[in-house]
């Protein structure tokens, strides 16, 4: 009987050791492995060349109490905010136009939210450039139509980050904002109007609350990337509009302080595992996330 067991157990254990094996040592080598080497890197120092010399220290943690870097952090949530808020409303009445939608427009409109993701974010965003531009279309059609007596900087500033981030995170919010509403059961809200309750308190009273999740996955999917893309403030803010991931980039590349930088990055996870906690505390799904 104990041999037939144990020949049960690895009869079941040699399967799922070759199942799930790979898969566990692809995570190990590309997540836990790289995460490691941050947060020891960290910890290190750097000589007068900014070699990185493996001397324990916490001095790059207490530079991250700068005046500057405070600064840039608020900065960083406030335009990860104001991106989400814009994302949210935009995003609720196209997504429940979508799912409410019964025709063939359906797919199209969905379409239109897919097709972003065919082309890199980065030559998106060069585009926005191009366009928003002295030289470019915009400023042309305003001096053609004499708005404008000659070309507007629209250029380097924090509305246009913000702009350049709405268009690259609009797609993120309007998915899982889609998925949620398109489970809307249509009865409660004939049963809404019904009982008499107007379009507003029914909105905050019923779809809303019904809708939630989707929510709150769509603003964590916007809000914790935001504080990381880099590229956009660099191309569209032009340096003027710092985030946390510019201060990131920036140590690792241009400064070499790649301890400094690896801090930083320590940091950034931190804030992203606080947020994701509070969602799941909020009653978010995990799997929307994909965590």
């Amino acid at each position: 009987m104990k041999n037939m067991s144990k020949h049960d157990l690895k009869s079941n254990t040699i399967p799922a050791v070759v199942t799930v094996g790979p898969v566990a040592l692809l995570l190990l080598l590309l997540v836990l492995a790289p995460l490691i080497l941050v947060t020891v890197m960290s910890l290190c120092q750097t000589d007068e060349f900014y070699n990185v010399v493996y001397r324990f220290t916490l001095v790059n943690y207490s530079k991250l109490l700068s005046p500057d870097y405070i600064k840039i952090y608020g900065q960083s949530l406030l335009i990860a905010f104001i991106t989400t808020l814009i994302c949210v409303l935009i995003g609720y009445p196209f997504s429940y136009v979508i799912a409410r939608t019964k025709s063939k427009k359906r797919q199209l409109f969905y379409m239109l939210v897919i097709i972003p993701f065919w082309t890199n974010s980065l030559i998106r965003i060069y585009g926005w450039r191009t366009f928003l531009g002295s030289s470019g279309w915009l400023n042309k059609l305003l001096m053609a139509m004499g708005v404008a007596a000659e070309p507007i900087e629209l250029l380097y500033k924090t509305g246009t980050t913000v702009l350049g981030m709405v268009y690259c995170f609009i797609p993120f919010m309007v998915l899982p904002l889609y998925t949620a509403i398109e489970k809307l059961d249509a009865s409660l809200l004939e049963a809404s109007s019904d009982l008499g309750a107007r379009p507003v308190k029914t909105l905050f009273e019923v779809i809303l609350p019904l809708t939630s999740s989707g929510l709150f996955s769509g603003c964590i999917m916007v809000f914790i990337p935001c504080l990381g893309y880099f590229f956009v403030s660099n191309i569209l803010g032009g340096g003027n509009t710092d985030m946390i991931g510019n201060l990131i980039e920036r140590q690792f590349k241009s400064a070499n302080n790649w301890p400094l930088g690896a801090a930083l990055s320590i940091i950034l996870i931190v804030v992203t595992l606080i947020l994701v906690k509070i969602y799941q505390k909020l009653g978010g799904d995990m799997d929307s996330l994909g965590v």
